[in-house]
């Protein structure tokens, strides 16, 4: 896929989704991170669903050290993986408590040393809580961008280093979000909608639908 092509094709979504961000709800730095750390492996609803009742009693790493990690698997046990969830969660919370005074840190290195934390999540949090040009790799970035040739790898490092590499600057803080969105709702994993993708005709998927 050329230069021109991606222009395109970010310019459309940009122009279909002019503000795009993540479906998770949060009112901090903090809730995002534990939100996006309940978020693996689960769906955004199934996360939103726990954690509408969680911070309603808990918003600060304080407040859930308070709570335990017994009380805590009580709120997040309907998501995926709770008890190994909650471990790491209050593990985390302790170390933002000891050693970055309650925050949430604002680089890659502090981020992935929380627990439960990896490249993905800290790619998350850099984008979405401060506003980094990163793109973190999941499932259907890493569907979309193959299949419709505007980066192409065989693992999500791979794809993340060459999306880093073609999309335009104006468009590398919101790609993340577009592209998630996109594989969320119209390129999906077994029935991708073609007929209704806004960027169809310069999509490259040898397969598509465009009857």
């Amino acid at each position: 896929m050329n230069r021109q092509k991606r222009q395109k094709i970010f310019a459309r979504f940009r122009e279909h989704c002019p503000h795009p961000t993540t479906e998770l709800i949060y009112h901090s730095s903090f809730e995002l991170l534990i939100a996006v750390i309940l978020s693996a492996q689960a769906t955004d609803k199934s996360v939103n669903k726990a954690t509408e009742k969680l911070f309603a009693i808990a918003n600060t790493p304080e407040n859930f050290l308070c709570l335990g990690e017994e009380k805590l698997k009580d709120y997040i046990k309907t998501i995926n993986l709770y008890p190994t969830k909650a471990k790491h969660i209050i593990k985390s919370c302790q170390v933002l408590v000891e050693q970055h005074q309650s925050q949430v840190p604002h680089d890659r290195q502090s981020l992935e040393a929380l627990y439960g934390v990896g490249r993905k999540t800290a790619n998350v949090i850099l984008n979405t809580a401060f506003g980094e040009p990163t793109i973190a790799v999941d499932t259907h970035i890493f569907r979309v961008a193959n299949r419709t040739k505007i980066a192409c790898g065989k693992t999500p490092a791979a794809v993340e280093k060459e999306l880093l590499k073609v999309v335009p600057k104006e468009f590398q803080h919101d790609a993340h979000h577009w592209l998630i969105l996109h594989g969320r709702y119209t390129c999906m994993a077994r029935k991708p909608l073609c007929q209704s993708c806004i960027i169809r005709d310069l999509c490259e998927y040898p397969e598509k639908n465009i009857l």
